[in-house]
């Protein structure tokens, strides 16, 4: 199976920093050859290496006051770029802690493969931070949302809800340990988070950051920039004097160092190509 990494970026919410630093975290973690593609709206600053085109289509349009990030429907189209066969599909804030080849050795060219909603295991749904499927998989769903854009996200909520309950030959899942949600796998449980700082949990491939918390922000060690690290008693006095003190409480978390590291590497590895890049283009 050829190596095809494909993101998506809308908006001013991420942007070139973002996609840079994941082509060099995928870079880092993979056996070449492959290809990165990413789909966008603005591609000022990304590094040449970066395959980019226009943002796909809006199916309908966007749902209004509804969860779950319904502009990745656009991936959902028959076509795709200049595509075809399998790609894997990354968010632009995710962690790789280890090697992304197996993600293409998983399974069969037709599938589609999605990581485990850590938030309600029980349930069986997927979660698309990093999932794989061929080139059109997904085209009988992207139809059937544009043709009720609103009521679909008011059942479903989520796209990957929609995704894992209705693909038209089912989805199958990564082994467990491969992609770790960061706010639930990583952290320790309550009260242990005030003794032991996140892990990387053994034969995790990539962290995911679904929900609020960020990397930035577990870097720093907190949820919210708005509630700034503060060492533990300090955080505890913090808490006492809120609505809700015992979440508070649960949301300590001490700074996330690994994290900091691969980003910064990333960002660095990023730098020292775009600026090797105009040097050699200087006459």
């Amino acid at each position: 199976m050829k190596k095809q990494v494909v993101c998506i970026n809308w908006g001013t919410k991420y942007g070139a920093p973002y996609v840079n630093r994941l082509y060099e975290m995928v870079k880092a973690n993979i056996t070449p050859p492959f290809r990165f593609v990413c789909f966008t709206d603005n591609r000022d600053g990304f590094l040449p290496e970066i395959d980019c085109f226009d943002l796909p289509e809006m199916p309908g349009f966007m749902p209004q006051n509804t969860l779950g990030q319904w502009p990745k429907s656009r991936l959902w189209a028959p076509e795709l770029g200049d595509l075809d066969g399998p790609f894997l599909f990354i968010d632009l804030d995710v962690v790789i802690t280890g090697s992304l080849d197996p993600f293409f050795e998983y399974g069969a060219d037709e599938d589609v493969v999605v990581a485990r909603n850590a938030a309600k295991p029980l349930h069986r749904l997927g979660q698309t931070s990093i999932y794989r499927m061929p080139v059109g998989a997904l085209a009988p769903l992207q139809a059937l949302f544009a043709a009720d854009p609103q009521a679909v996200a008011d059942r479903y909520r989520f796209e990957q809800h929609f995704v894992t309950k209705n693909a038209p030959n089912g989805v199958k899942f990564w082994p467990k340990d491969w992609v770790q949600h960061f706010r639930i796998q990583c952290i320790p449980r309550f009260p242990l988070n005030f003794f032991t700082p996140p892990k990387i949990p053994k034969n995790c491939r990539v962290v995911i950051f679904a929900g609020g918390l960020n990397p930035p922000d577990a870097a720093l060690g907190q949820y919210l920039p708005s509630r700034p690290h503060l060492p533990p008693l300090a955080h505890i006095k913090r808490a006492l004097g809120l609505k809700r003190p015992i979440k508070s409480m649960r949301q300590f978390l001490y700074p996330a160092t690994w994290v900091a590291e691969i980003w910064e590497k990333a960002d660095h590895a990023s730098a020292s190509e775009a600026a090797g890049k105009q040097d050699r283009t200087k006459p």
